[in-house]
């Protein structure tokens, strides 16, 4: 038997965020039965838990897609088992513990926040952010959404930027023009391959409701249609505001997604510097077991 959980992260109320499937324990599992396991789920990704062997890390996590693609970057795949460690008491009941978690080739710091009577919250370090390729074809990239050139911001480019995972940065005019976009996937795919970028995370800077930005995230090339709370292109977006003076350095940068989806999500980063965070918090919503013989 085969534990496994779903957790909704950057939620507050259940049914809400983004659901991760969690399959702790996973040390005896190969590589084929994870991707297979993630396959049978069909969420957005499935990450699995490994203890570690490795002087001064906690934990080790791998996340797959249920394409079988391998996601690196710390976003909902590895904020969702922190909460899951948490709530099984993995991690102490301090008011603040910092852990280090190995995510692909990096060794990343995350902190467990414990306030009394509110849920405990997850503070993960990104990478450093890196600013790739501009896209200025912008009839061809309206055209791979689904959208005109006057659902374009006049004041910003569409970019690539990383912090971990490479995304395509997609600057609109309104709400309603990321609301109208309908990717067209091998078009978008195609784009994406040629700007360096893994998936495209749709935004705007307008709205009066406190966020810094309201988005949508597609990305066809590991097969994920569309994701309701993408911590690893929330990481780059508000690395991109600070940088370009949209949002203060320092102050916290917070991004709504999902609400087209009927998933809403509200993401916290934090930038200072080189230095990105991520965090959020959620709840276990689900448990059961594999069984796989």
């Amino acid at each position: 038997m085969i534990r496994f959980y779903f957790v909704d992260v950057f939620a507050d109320r259940p049914l809400t965020g983004n659901p991760l499937a969690l399959v702790p324990e996973a040390d005896d599992l190969t590589v084929p039965q994870m991707q297979a396991i993630a396959r049978e789920f069909n969420q957005s990704e499935t990450t699995f838990l490994l203890r570690s062997e490795e002087e001064g890390v906690d934990w080790r996590l791998r996340s797959y897609t249920p394409a079988g693609v391998e996601v690196d970057g710390a976003g909902h795949n590895a904020l969702g088992a922190w909460l899951w460690l948490a709530d099984q008491g993995f991690t102490g009941d301090q008011p603040a513990v910092t852990m280090q978690q190995r995510i692909g080739a990096e060794v990343l710091a995350v902190e467990i926040l414990r306030v009394a009577g509110e849920p405990v919250r997850i503070v993960m370090d990104q990478g450093a952010p890196e600013f790739g390729k501009q896209v200025t074809d912008g009839e061809r990239l309206t055209g791979a959404l689904g959208l005109e050139s006057r659902h374009l911001a006049a004041d910003a480019t569409a970019q690539v930027v990383s912090t971990g995972v490479a995304h395509l940065l997609v600057p609109l005019a309104t709400r309603e023009a990321v609301d109208a976009a309908v990717a067209q996937s091998r078009d978008l795919a195609a784009l994406l391959a040629e700007a360096g970028g893994e998936g495209c995370y749709l935004y705007t800077t307008a709205g009066d409701d406190g966020a810094a930005a309201y988005t949508r995230f597609f990305n066809p090339t590991v097969g994920i249609a569309e994701d309701p709370a993408t911590g690893t292109a929330a990481g780059p977006l508000a690395a991109a505001l600070v940088r370009s003076g949209k949002v203060p350095s320092g102050s916290p940068v917070f991004i709504e997604q999902g609400h087209y989806l009927g998933r809403p999500s509200r993401i916290r980063v934090d930038v200072a510097d080189d230095r990105v965070r991520l965090s959020g918090s959620g709840l276990i919503t689900a448990r059961g077991e594999l069984r796989l013989a």
